[in-house]
């Protein structure tokens, strides 16, 4: 019967068809008039003074409970069920008019004003939220009523019009919305949470019974402490609408009691006793529906602090960290559980702070010392990474962050650390820097290759041109026989220069698109070696340039490697596009070599090809053995256009 912990929800009911409205403004109308009948059985006869009137507190919930759009509607609906029961009553047209305005006027005050502050539907779930609500239904709304009563009808007193206002609205109100949020939200109750519902229901109406009725005329208000039980079982077990709806219980048998004389609220003047049972059932209802938000909000509280240590919890295994602390004034370290599966240790094996402290590594004793003992009260904190050797051997890379704490003598008595084992960070990062060892060399490398090939062959052919171009200027009767030998090995030159400036940058990319620059780069590169190169390709799609410069460098990397070592004199390379990425593959049946030692040796080569394609986020496996063939293929996916291009 609790209330959830957010303080408002959307408004739970929604028509979906006129008809629906229809039937909901039926029914609403139908309950007001119930509502009046029932207010009609708990009135003073004689001198028609109400101790309590549910009707504007029963509308006040059924507007909060639905949207605005129909408001109006069922705002009519129950007035005319109010009306309806005046009428019924013979009471004057000028006192029904009077009490209807005094109606609208307290309940749009009330519904407008909570449904502005809260967002939606109140939830009366913190001490915060019942003052939000008290300000608008218990002060403001009942104002209006209480002035319009003491006008309409003669002799009734402002104080009781306006707590039995304050009064239904403090108990009945709660209760729908919160009988409402139980029965729309569905949420799974166990069974017997409505046994202990029923129990406590059950043994508060046998003590209202004796309090009210069973003394019949005789004054005994020591019964009345019989309830209090029954009130702090609501309030500690049910929260706000069990609270409410205990308090709505004893309200209908005191009332009901009072009107027939019995109770310890009888044996004075009417309006006194109906005053002081009002009084009563106010401070009552206040005080344990403030006990009941204090609960809900303690219970708020304490599952958003098991929900924080739970995603803590989850964090810490994730992330592979524990906290331990270390109390100097007593000697006593404390560790969280992950602790045990880090450091390879059973909890409770070993003193925690001797064994963490054993199994710093020696080469990393001394720093860790040097930056503890650097800790003062002006600079409480270090953080610093080192090696720990496990029980079982195994080394770990863990980061520590401590804080020191320091009493007013500057003497350290407290420090908390949270370790975390960063062993595969400190993997990956001597991996990257492997990785950037060797992609520096391989431009290195690189420089070095086109130094010698422009030293070796580019520069030695134009010493040669220019030897040649000499002797001709020697012998003017040989120029024009031998031009032509020289615009041949003119051109010669250019176009070897050409090839070496398109495999440092092609602007064929830009120009013939991806699949046009492989296939066209494909039948340079074979010309110029003297190979057969055989180019197939099934792709459709528009390949994006930064996805075709790492094929074409794969490409190249793949076809040096081939001629330079395989000795193949025919190699396949396939261009394909299918499950939304595209597949290269370069394969000969040449000599082949083995991965492993190629990799020891330098793998400049493989590591390039590698990091550019995990660059965009493909693939590239590598299989060859010793004279068995070599075969490369890459696999990177498709950006979403152009996957989509290829459907249209």
């Amino acid at each position: 019967m609790s209330n959830r912990n957010n303080s408002s929800s959307a408004p739970p009911i929604h028509p979906k068809s006129p008809l629906h409205v229809v039937a909901l403004v039926c029914l609403v109308a139908i309950l007001s008039y119930l509502a009046a009948r029932l207010a009609g059985t708990l009135v003073l006869p004689h001198e028609m003074i109400w101790p309590v009137w549910p009707g504007c507190a029963f509308l006040v919930a059924v507007l909060l409970l639905t949207h605005r759009k129909i408001w109006p509607l069922l705002l009519v609906a129950g007035l005319l069920g109010f009306a309806l029961y005046d009428v019924q009553e013979h009471l004057p047209i000028r006192a029904t008019s009077l009490l209807l305005v005094a109606d609208s006027i307290e309940i749009l005050v009330a519904a407008f004003g909570l449904s502005y502050v809260f967002g939606g539907v109140p939830r009366l779930n913190s001490v915060t939220s019942l003052a939000k609500y008290s300000v608008f239904a218990l002060i403001l709304a009942p104002i209006s009523v209480a002035s319009a009563a003491a006008g309409a009808l003669k002799g009734d007193s402002w104080w009781v019009g306006f707590f039995t206002e304050a009064l239904a609205l403090l108990t009945l109100t709660p209760a729908i919305l919160g009988l409402a949020d139980i029965a729309l939200t569905r949420v799974k109750t166990p069974k017997v949470r409505y046994v202990e519902a029923a129990s406590m229901c059950l043994g508060l109406a046998i003590a209202a019974y004796f309090t009210f009725a069973a003394s019949g005329s005789e004054n005994r208000p020591v019964l009345l402490y019989s309830l209090l039980p029954f009130l702090l079982w609501a309030a500690l077990r049910f929260g706000i609408t069990g609270t409410s709806s205990s308090m709505v219980l004893v309200a209908f048998v005191a009332i009901l009691n009072v009107i027939h004389g019995r109770g310890p609220f009888t044996g004075v003047a009417p309006v006194t006793s109906v005053l002081s049972l009002q009084l009563f059932l106010l401070v009552a209802g206040a005080s344990f529906m403030v006990l009941a938000a204090v609960v809900e909000e303690q219970k708020a509280a304490k599952l958003a602090m098991g929900a924080s240590e739970e995603r803590l919890r989850l964090a810490a295994q994730v992330g592979r960290m524990f906290a331990y602390s270390w109390d100097v004034a007593t000697g006593v370290f404390e560790r969280s559980g992950e602790s045990s599966e880090i450091l390879g240790v059973k909890k409770g094996e070993a003193d925690p702070g001797e064994a963490i402290s054993a199994m710093v590594h020696p080469d990393d004793q001394e720093r860790l010392d040097v930056a503890l003992g650097k800790l003062t009260l002006e600079n409480p904190t270090v953080q610093i990474t080192y090696r720990i050797v496990r029980p079982d051997g195994v080394i770990i890379w863990v980061e520590r962050n401590s804080r020191a704490y320091f009493d007013e003598n500057g003497n350290l008595k407290l420090m908390v650390s949270i370790v975390a084992d960063v062993s595969e960070r400190k993997r990956a990062e001597a991996a990257l820097a492997d990785v950037r060892r060797k992609l520096i060399e391989a431009q290195e490398q690189e420089r070095a290759r086109i130094g010698r090939e422009l030293h070796d062959d580019i520069t030695q052919r134009l010493a040669m041109l220019a030897i040649e171009i000499s002797q001709l200027r020697g012998n003017p009767s040989e120029i024009e026989s031998g031009l032509p030998k020289l615009f041949k090995e003119t051109n010669e030159i250019a176009a070897d220069v050409q090839s070496m400036s398109h495999e440092l940058h092609t602007s064929k990319l830009e120009i013939l698109g991806v699949v046009g620059s492989l296939s066209s780069w494909c039948r340079e590169f074979g010309s110029r070696h003297d190979i057969q190169i055989d180019f197939k390709n099934d792709v459709s799609s528009t390949l994006p340039l930064d996805m075709g410069l790492c094929l074409l460098r794969v490409l190249q990397e793949a076809l040096h490697n081939a001629v330079k070592h395989s000795g193949a004199k025919r190699i396949e390379v396939q261009l394909t596009q299918h499950s939304k990425a595209v597949h290269l593959t370069v394969n000969d049946s040449g000599k082949g070599f083995d991965i492993d030692s190629a990799r020891q040796d330098s793998g400049l080569g493989l590591t390039s090809m590698e990091e550019r394609v995990r660059l965009i986020n493909g693939t590239i496996t590598i299989q060859s053995k010793p004279m068995k063939g070599t075969t490369v293929q890459v696999q990177v996916p498709l950006p979403p256009e152009s996957v989509s291009q290829r459907a249209s």
